[in-house]
């Protein structure tokens, strides 16, 4: 059998041995009896990049390299306002909003971000119908007790937090996304409004999505939350997402951190990560804690701001 719905990732040079162990999950859970094609999305991988990701995969499971070009980004600037967690800007996020345009061979795909781990085989999660959905995708239960995302999500995107998807894991109908114009829409609110976001790509996804969205349960998109909330973690993940701050490779005992380490020993970045978790300094993960305060406290203040997309899309 073969599929017709490509896994989607995008990467740069700095995140393949992240990529490495997503992939090696993949392979792990995969069926024997269905062939999968991986396409990595990128700016600038080099040849060395390129050859290991493709040398750990089996003969089912096709990798192919789509380098993106500058153009693409026009009119999505480095600035403040496109910024991921308020923290940096960096491209690739954008990446994801593109692929209804750049693959019209495709009517469907599944995206995945490259800090996941397949737990079980992916199948179900490729074979999601959509109907009519513009996207199937997993709400974002990390951020359901943090009360300044929940006021940001409400005031600036306008959308009930229990309705709030995370980008991270996305079925993309990308027939309908080329039929309504998704991203000629993107593009044209991009350049009117440049919303001051949060998490851009995402936020963009949620605002324009609105009322088009089949949501998936929490096993498809499994992030972790401190530890005071052991009781909402998910038993049987099929795909876990490190979101945010909560890396194994820069922290100890990560929520889900054993599906990680075990598919990075399968690896040849194993020993690399282990050793850039040994180094990863206290000041380094204090001015992770730091960051996700500053990262909480715009999100307070975003939840006023206007013009938002609370206003421009939803009149609300």
């Amino acid at each position: 059998m073969s599929t017709n719905t490509p896994i989607f990732y995008t990467i740069s040079n700095d995140f393949v041995p992240y990529a490495a162990v997503s992939l090696q999950s993949l392979i792990s859970y995969a069926s024997p009896h269905r062939d999968y094609q991986v396409i990595f999305i990128h700016e600038d991988l080099t040849a060395q990049s390129k050859a290991i990701l493709a040398s750990l995969v089996p003969d089912h499971i096709q990798v192919d390299f789509y380098q993106i070009g500058p153009d693409l980004l026009e009119g999505i600037d480095n600035r403040p306002e496109n910024f991921l967690r308020a923290d940096f800007y960096t491209p690739a996020i954008f990446y994801r909003l593109f692929i209804a345009n750049l693959f019209p061979q495709f009517d469907r795909a599944l995206y995945i971000d490259a800090d996941t781990v397949w737990a079980d085989c992916p199948d179900k999660l490729l074979d999601t119908p959509l109907d009519d959905y513009l996207m199937a995708a997993a709400p974002d239960h990390s951020i359901e007790h943090v009360a300044p995302m929940l006021a940001y999500i409400k005031g600036a995107i306008g959308v009930l937090p229990a309705d709030y998807i995370n980008s991270g894991v996305l079925v993309l109908n990308l027939a309908q996304m080329r039929t309504i114009k998704f991203q000629e829409q993107l593009l044209s609110l991009i350049d009117q409004y440049h919303f001051d976001c949060i998490a851009p790509d995402q936020d963009y996804l949620n605002g324009l999505g609105q009322g088009k969205i089949k949501y998936l349960a929490e096993i498809n998109n499994a992030m972790p939350k401190d530890w005071q909330y052991v009781d909402e973690m998910v038993a049987n993940p099929r795909l876990v997402h490190y979101n945010l701050f909560y890396k194994p490779w820069h922290f100890d005992q990560v929520m889900y951190e054993d599906y990680f380490w075990r598919a990075a020993k399968l690896t040849p970045f194993y020993e690399q990560l282990l050793q850039q978790r040994t180094q990863y300094s206290e000041q380094a993960r204090q001015s992770d804690h730091e960051k996700l305060d500053r990262l909480m406290d715009k999100a307070g203040k975003l939840a006023l701001v206007e013009p938002s997309f609370r206003t421009i899309l939803h009149n609300k």
